[in-house]
C-alpha cells in the first residue's frame, strides 16, 4: 500500500527537528531492523485528526453509536503492539527510549476496521453467474440450476489446502489495502470433512478468525438437510470445534429451517463454538427468535426483517450485522438500519465478501453504502465497522478503538477529515495501515498471534 511522504527515525526523544525521508522501503527496513531489535515505540505524529468511537464500553447502541471523539493536530503512540497514548501534538513531551516516527501530516487516523462477516475461503469464481444475473436470472433460479453456493463448493473441493491458504492470503491482502486489520472468515464451501477442516485451517493460518459454516447448504450427495446434518455433526464438528471460534447456519427456504438450525447451533454451542446465523435475507423464517433463544452473537443480513423483527432484536443482546454490499449486488431491499438503531438494537457492518453475492472486500465502500442507502451517519458507520464488529468477534476489549491499551491497529486516511472514510465513494482513501504497531506487509497480521 502507498507509503509516500512518510518519515521514520529512531530517536531517544520526540522533540523537534525531524527529517522526512520519503521512502516506503526505508520505513519498512527501519521497522524490521530497529523496532524488532530494540522494541522501539512507534509515534504517528502531526495527524490532521484522530477519530475513534467514544468511551470504552461495547457494544454501542442508540445515540452512543453516533458519538466519536475527534482530536485535531494529534498523535498516536504505540508500544509492544498496543496503543500507549493518544493526544494533541501540543501536549506531546519527551518520550524516553528509541522512537520510530511516522509523518502523518495531512492524514487522519481511525481504528483498524473490523470485518465480522466474510466468506474469504473459496476457489474459482462465479463471473458467468454474474453475467446471467445481469441479464435477468434470479438468485433462487441460479441456485436451483446448480449454480450459487454449490458451484463454489465444486470448485473449492477440487483444490488443495495450499490453494485455499493462498486464496485467503490474497483476499487478506486486498482487505488490508482497504483498511481491514481484523477479519472473520467462514468455511462452508466444502461441505465435506476434508475441505471444511482445510478451510478452517487456512483461515487461521492467514490471520483470520475462523467460523465453521457447516450448515451453508445441503451438498448433492445427501438426500436432505437432516441427513447432511447427521454427517456434519458426527464427522466434522469434533475437529471443527478445535479450529473455529464460532458456528454459523443459513436459515432460509433453500437451506435450513429453524428446527434444523436449532439442532445444529445447539450442538455447536455445546462443543464450545459461539452461535451465529444468516437470517432474514430473502424471507423471515424465525431466525431472529432462534438467535435470541440460543444466545447467538449475531444474526446477519436482515434484508427481509419487518417491524416485529426489529423490535424483537432491539430488546436482545444479539447484534444485527448488516451487509449492504450484498443487498446492492443482488438488487435486494436494504436492511432496516435506521429502524434498528432507533429501537436500540446492536448494529454492525460487514462486507459479506464472497464470490457469488458480494464480491467486495472494501469496508470503506460498505460505510459509504451505510450512509447513502441505510440512513446511518458517518459516525454510526465508523462505530458499526469497528467497536460493534469487534464485539461480534469477541474482541471489543482490544479492537476497534484508538485508546490506550487497545491493539495498535491504525488506519491512516489520505484526507483532511475522518468522514472521508464514507464520503469518498470507492476511492483509494486508505493511505497507510498499521497492524500491532507495524506497517502492514512488513509483518504477519496481528490476528495470527491473537
Amino acid at each position: 500500500m502507498p507509503l509516500a511522504s512518510t518519515a521514520c527515525r529512531s530517536r531517544a526523544s520526540a522533540t523537534s527537528g525531524y527529517p522526512h525521508p520519503a521512502s516506503a522501503r526505508a520505513l519498512r527496513r527501519h521497522t524490521d531492523s530497529t523496532v524488532r531489535r530494540v522494541s522501539a515505540r512507534l509515534l504517528i505524529r502531526d495527524l490532521a485528526q484522530v477519530a475513534t468511537p467514544a468511551g470504552r464500553s461495547a457494544p454501542l447502541r442508540g445515540s452512543d453509536l453516533a458519538t466519536v471523539d475527534v482530536l485535531e493536530d494529534a498523535y498516536v503512540l504505540c508500544a509492544d503492539g498496543r496503543i500507549e497514548a493518544v493526544g494533541r501534538m501540543r501536549e506531546l513531551s519527551g518520550i524516553p527510549g528509541a522512537v520510530v516516527e511516522f509523518d502523518g501530516r495531512g492524514r487522519c487516523a481511525i481504528p483498524g476496521l473490523v470485518d465480522c462477516h466474510t466468506h474469504a475461503c473459496f476457489l474459482g469464481d462465479r463471473v458467468a453467474e454474474f453475467d446471467l444475473r445481469a441479464r435477468g436470472a434470479s438468485y433462487e433460479e441460479l441456485h436451483a440450476a446448480g449454480g450459487g453456493i454449490l458451484a463454489t463448493v465444486r470448485a473449492t473441493r477440487a483444490g488443495s489446502e495450499a490453494d485455499l491458504l493462498a486464496a485467503v492470503q490474497r483476499h487478506r491482502r486486498a482487505m488490508l489495502r482497504m483498511g481491514t486489520t481484523t477479519f472473520e472468515a467462514k468455511s462452508g464451501y466444502g461441505l465435506d470433512r476434508e475441505t471444511e477442516l482445510a478451510s478452517l485451517t487456512a483461515i487461521r493460518a492467514a490471520g483470520g478468525i475462523p467460523t465453521w459454516l457447516g450448515a451453508h447448504s445441503v451438498p448433492p450427495e445427501f438426500a436432505d438437510a437432516d441427513a447432511y446434518l447427521d454427517f456434519a455433526l458426527d464427522e466434522v464438528l469434533p475437529r471443527a470445534s478445535s479450529l473455529a471460534e464460532s458456528a454459523d447456519v443459513f436459515v432460509e427456504d433453500a437451506a435450513f429451517d429453524v428446527r434444523q438450525a436449532r439442532r445444529y447451533l445447539e450442538a455447536c454451542r455445546d462443543a464450545g463454538l459461539a452461535p451465529r446465523l444468516h437470517g432474514d435475507q430473502f424471507t423471515e423464517q424465525g431466525a431472529i427468535e432462534l438467535a435470541i433463544e440460543v444466545g447467538a452473537r449475531s444474526v446477519d443480513h436482515l434484508e427481509a426483517t419487518g417491524e416485529r423483527g426489529v423490535r424483537t432484536l432491539a430488546a436482545s443482546d444479539v447484534a444485527g450485522v448488516l451487509l449492504p454490499a450484498s443487498a446492492l449486488f443482488l438488487d435486494r431491499p436494504m436492511p432496516p438500519a435506521r429502524a434498528l438503531v432507533a429501537a436500540g438494537a446492536v448494529v454492525a457492518l460487514a462486507t459479506d465478501f464472497n464470490p457469488g453475492s458480494a464480491f467486495c472486500e472494501s469496508l470503506p465502500l460498505v460505510c459509504s453504502l451505510a450512509c447513502t442507502q441505510l440512513g446511518l451517519s458517518p459516525a454510526e458507520a465508523l462505530a458499526a465497522s469497528t467497536v460493534n464488529a469487534a464485539q461480534v468477534l469477541g474482541r471489543s476489549d482490544r479492537k476497534g478503538r484508538l485508546a490506550p491499551g487497545y491493539d495498535a491497529d491504525v488506519v491512516l486516511l489520505e484526507a483532511p477529515d475522518w468522514r472521508y472514510l464514507a464520503y469518498h465513494l470507492a476511492g483509494q482513501v486508505v493511505a497507510d495501515v498499521f497492524v500491532a504497531g507495524e506497517p502492514a506487509g512488513a509483518t504477519e497480521p496481528a490476528a495470527t498471534r491473537a
